[in-house]
């Protein structure tokens, strides 16, 4: 069905950001349109997502050109699925950024990069055509970029020229595919490509190709052994900006795998043994970099890295059951890793550090808001009937219906490191008593007291907001697993999705 409404969460994005930049240097008009044009686009997502629920695949062609030959925008329900999720945890963002990003960078334009990085998200999830996939991851690129140099530091830098580095190697490997892939077919458009590569006979070629686009894309998704960039940028900048990092850039590059490999790519026995093993070593390296990090931030990083691991297993079981545990643990990971970056966020404004050693007493302070970080901890730990818990079910079912006792001993050992170093955490900065100075030491500045009662509440809102949506997700795991289960049924039946974008007189036709 074609409706142009689909891009229109893009464009709302792109608007604010325009008018943000014409209105340069007045910071609280920023924060105010900011939050209210998020809102709204959240209400426009809501909406998109029902549609697509009740009507199908909906489709635009930009220009009115017809499918292959124009861009094609799509949103079925994993796209509408992404982009509300998008749209719940850039509100949030943006509610916490009116107090938690100063002033410098809210004057060198924070608040318009913001929007135009959430519209680069909007359209890698719902074009569906391949380069111009890449135009967007691009747009996500320089807009993160950045937002990583606002203030300047060294740090900042040094993480940032890491971070662009390593995610320009991936782009070269990415177009260099999409030219390969370009001269094999004859066409960028996904669904189109799904039929056209069915009938190549080269099927080494393809499966070349295949693998130069799992680098690309798994460089951006931080799977072993391309995660190195990861733990050395995400810990620099400030709390509100590496919660859209965590919460949401690597979980692009997750969504374009799931979308290649399941509708252009059906994945060989090799892919998807070679998914497993990459599943296994990211899961088992990223546990293991936890382990030995006392700076939460820098724990943080490498948490992401292990569950990147469970997204990267449902791929490479690569059945219904699996792909269903897949995205739901995708869906919870998205909410839980944006507001875990803010609750570190937070407890940095209190207590001035993030080395754990140093902390303590949080609980004893803060009782309530406190409780409220516990059961975001535990939902990332996966403590039933919590939201982390349910996908891995399905990933535990599917791995031993295909006897991968590897994978299974990979998902348990991430899982108690997970639970050991998210305790370790609660006893070291909200259990234990706060650690008596030596002479000569100074306690860290508290930069939370200080603040109006109005601009705490600016900073504890999201948190509490996005903890509500993770309990829904634990709660309501019915309505989320039947979300789940009808997406990866349309993955491994992708026929739905093609004859919407390319129309039944096409099919005919070809």
């Amino acid at each position: 069905m074609i409706d142009n409404f689909i891009v229109l969460p893009l464009l709302m994005h792109m608007a604010t950001a325009i008018l943000l930049l014409l209105l340069w240097n007045r910071s609280i008009v920023h924060r105010v349109v900011s939050v209210i044009s998020n809102f709204a686009i959240l209400i426009v997502s809501i909406i998109l997502m029902t549609r697509t629920w009740n009507e199908g695949v909906l489709t635009m062609q930009a220009g009115n050109w017809p499918a292959p030959f124009g861009i094609t925008f799509v949103s079925d329900m994993f796209s509408s699925t992404m982009v509300l999720l998008t749209a719940i945890s850039a509100l949030c963002i943006s509610i916490y950024s009116t107090v938690g990003v100063n002033q410098a960078r809210m004057k060198y334009g924070y608040f318009p990069i913001s929007h135009f990085l959430f519209m680069g998200l909007n359209g890698a999830f719902l074009t569906g055509d391949v380069f111009n996939l890449y135009v967007w991851f691009e747009v996500v690129i320089i807009s993160s970029f950045v937002l990583m140099t606002l203030g300047g530091k060294k740090p900042q830098m040094e993480s940032a020229i890491k971070y662009v580095a390593i995610n320009m190697l991936a782009s070269v490997v990415f177009l260099t595919a999409i030219a390969i892939l370009y001269g094999l077919t004859g066409s960028l458009n996904m669904a189109d490509l799904s039929l056209k590569i069915a009938e190549i006979d080269n099927r080494p070629l393809i499966n070349v190709t295949g693998l130069l686009f799992f680098i690309g894309f798994g460089i951006k998704s931080a799977v072993f052994p391309l995660y190195f960039w990861l733990p050395s940028s995400y810990h620099t900048p400030p709390s509100s900006i590496a919660a859209i990092f965590g919460g949401l850039l690597t979980k692009m590059g997750i969504y374009a795998l799931m979308r290649f490999f399941t509708l252009i790519v059906v994945p060989t026995e090799f892919t998807t043994n070679l998914m497993t093993y990459v599943a296994v070593a990211t899961l088992i390296t990223g546990a293991l970099g936890m382990l030995v990090k006392n700076d939460f931030r820098r724990m943080f990083s490498y948490l992401i890295i292990c569950h990147i691991g469970y997204m990267v297993a449902g791929l490479g079981l690569f059945s219904e059951l699996a792909l269903a545990g897949a995205l739901f643990y995708l869906f919870h990971d998205i909410i839980a890793k944006t507001n875990l970056f803010l609750i570190g966020g937070l407890i940095y404004r209190i207590k001035g550090t993030r080395n754990m050693l140093n902390l303590g007493g949080m609980y004893t302070v803060y009782p309530k808001l406190s409780f409220v970080m516990a059961i975001v901890l535990f939902s990332i730990v996966g403590v039933p009937p919590l939201s982390g818990f349910w996908p891995k079910i399905n990933l535990f079912q599917a791995a031993f219906q295909q006897y991968s006792y590897l994978l299974i001993g990979a998902l348990i050992l991430a899982s108690f490191i997970t639970l050991f170093v998210i305790a370790r955490m609660w006893s070291e900065v909200f259990w234990k008593p706060q650690p008596v100075l030596l002479p000569g030491e100074r306690s860290g500045i508290n930069r939370f007291d200080s603040l109006r009662t109005f601009d705490k509440s600016l900073l504890v809102l999201p948190v509490i907001l996005l903890t509500a949506v993770s309990i829904y997700i634990g709660f309501g795991a019915d309505y989320v697993m039947a979300v789940s289960q009808r997406i990866a049924a349309e993955m491994m039946d992708t026929s739905a999705y093609v004859q919407a974008v390319l129309g039944a007189d096409y099919l005919n036709v070809n």
